[in-house]
């Protein structure tokens, strides 16, 4: 491995002895400059392993040359050798202080320059090659990471789907909801982490439904008191499915569950929470889980069309829902409709909002007594 040195001296005679003697065992090839700014912009260029600079040049001198040197990203760690003939303790110490390694006398004996020359290369290489090895490490570690990130995206998405399967005929309702409580996470300036963490937590958000008797998740008619507070429980039974983890995710996937049908108002279940009460990942899932489910069509009910079903979001805007939510939602209406591209080629149903739909619009429901309300 041929190292790689920069000599910065305004002085061609200096410049020429500093070549010869690092050049003259052949392992070191050497880059020569008169003007330090332009050993500069060398160097934002091409990484060097060591590199030898003059006290007193003109235009910059050696101490400040190293201070900005030492300011690029690769040149943190590689040796830096101050050539003077200043023996002031003074400019020694702002020049350790500006990152210089050692020192050289400016007229050495040429036994001791080649061998400090020699130890200092030395260090450099190794230095070269411990930030290839990091840089290399860094690599793998992405690759590793991202691996991971997509093995536990497709984990929490297969679960989910085994949970939206007992109530869908494709599973696809927790795809949609992740995708569009995603969209509304970016567009309320949510940090990209949270925004991915919502992406992946949302399709959870149903996981209670295992513990509802089929009888009542896939009753074709309209749902008794009874039924819907059983359907309700699916709420607090998500939460503890999912609690005491110690997976930031799935403490997520816990908080969603148990309050994505809590309401801006305080009028939603289990707990009667309202406004900024509601954690903020599950006022975006109840955005997203709602309309997803207006417009689906279920054995218990027809399809609501989009645009049947944006009016409701509006209607309850600032009721059901937090307007901030509605307003984001709402906001990248074109990316919905190509998430609901698919649905569309369904003929929706026509029907107008109704007070039962605005009471739970997974699910019709009945008053006491079984009768039915419209």
């Amino acid at each position: 491995m041929i190292a790689q040195a920069l000599l910065v001296d305004d002085s061609r005679s200096v410049l020429g002895l500093l070549k010869h003697l690092i050049e003259a065992n052949g392992t070191v090839q050497a880059t020569a400059c008169l003007d330090p700014l332009e050993a500069l912009a060398i160097a934002r260029e091409k990484e060097f392993d060591i590199v030898l600079v003059d006290y007193e040049m003109p235009k910059l001198d050696g101490i400040s040359f190293i201070r900005e040197l030492r300011s690029f990203p690769a040149y943190a760690d590689v040796p830096v050798v101050m050539v003077t003939s200043i023996a002031d303790e003074d400019v020694r110490i702002q020049a350790l202080e500006a990152g210089a390694t050692d020192f050289l006398p400016k007229r050495p004996q040429a036994t001791e320059l080649s061998v400090r020359l020699r130890n200092l290369i030395k260090l450099g290489i190794s230095v070269r090659k411990l930030n290839n090895q990091t840089v290399t490490l860094a690599h793998e570690v992405a690759i590793a990471t991202e691996t991971l990130h997509q093995r536990e995206e497709e984990i929490v998405l297969r679960l989910a789907l085994a949970v939206e399967y007992r109530d869908s005929d494709t599973g696809e309702h927790t795809l949609r909801v992740a995708r569009y409580s995603r969209l509304i996470a970016e567009e309320l300036g949510l940090s990209a982490r949270l925004c991915r963490e919502i992406y992946l937590a949302s399709p959870l958000h149903d996981v209670g439904k295992v513990a509802i008797p089929d009888g009542i998740l896939l009753k074709p008619g309209r749902l008794t008191d009874d039924e819907m507070a059983t359907i309700r429980t699916h709420t607090t039974v998500g939460e503890r499915i999912l609690a005491d983890s110690s997976c930031e995710l799935i403490k997520l996937a816990a908080t969603i569950a148990a309050a994505h049908h809590e309401r801006w108002d305080g009028s939603g279940y289990p707990n009667g929470l309202k406004q900024l009460q509601i954690p903020i990942a599950a006022r975006i899932v109840a955005v997203a889980d709602v309309f997803d489910a207006l417009t689906t069509k279920r054995p218990y009910k027809e399809a609501m069309s989009v645009e049947v079903a944006r009016e409701y979001l509006v209607a309850k805007r600032g009721i059901e829902f937090d307007p901030a939510c509605i307003d984001a939602f709402l906001s990248r209406w074109n990316e919905v409709i190509e998430i609901c591209v698919p649905k569309l080629q369904t003929a929706p149903s026509l029907a107008p909002v109704t007070a039962s739909m605005a009471q739970d619009p997974h699910r019709p429901i009945v008053q006491s007594g079984g009768s039915k309300t419209s």
